[in-house]
């Protein structure tokens, strides 16, 4: 497993995950940036993928001061969940833990809310989405 990277199983296919995720997400007040369907676009090129998509959303208002703080960070922000399908076609989430994009861009977890916000957050969308 890489660096960083939570991994949830989800008990549904990648579509109704998905469609959870979304749901979850906009629960909580955060913004839906973008929907990327990396089949689709394999498809398009004429290759074949199993189900692979990624959600990108966030709230300016949790990461911006962090930004602020260290910029890079902006590459990783939004938030990003992964959805896909392994090759026994169970369905998987993953995203990346927000003490681990802290400290690969050298933030001080410490004094910043906003992180075990986040952290909270990703736990419970990805949970709602997978059960």
């Amino acid at each position: 497993m890489a660096d960083g990277l939570v991994i949830v199983a989800s008990r549904h296919g990648p579509d109704e995950t998905m469609s959870r995720l979304e749901a979850a997400v906009s629960q909580r007040g955060m913004a839906v940036v973008a929907r990327i369907d990396h089949a689709a676009a394999a498809e398009a090129a004429g290759l074949s993928l199993r189900p692979t998509r990624v959600l990108v959303f966030g709230a300016a208002k949790a990461g911006t001061p962090l930004m602020e703080v260290a910029p890079t960070l902006a590459i990783d922000l939004p938030l990003k969940v992964l959805i896909w399908t392994d090759d026994a076609g169970a369905t998987h989430l993953a995203y990346n833990d927000p003490a681990w994009l802290a400290a690969r861009h050298g933030l001080d977890a410490e004094g910043h809310p906003q992180l075990p916000a986040m952290s909270t957050a990703l736990a419970e969308v990805a949970r709602q989405a997978a059960t």
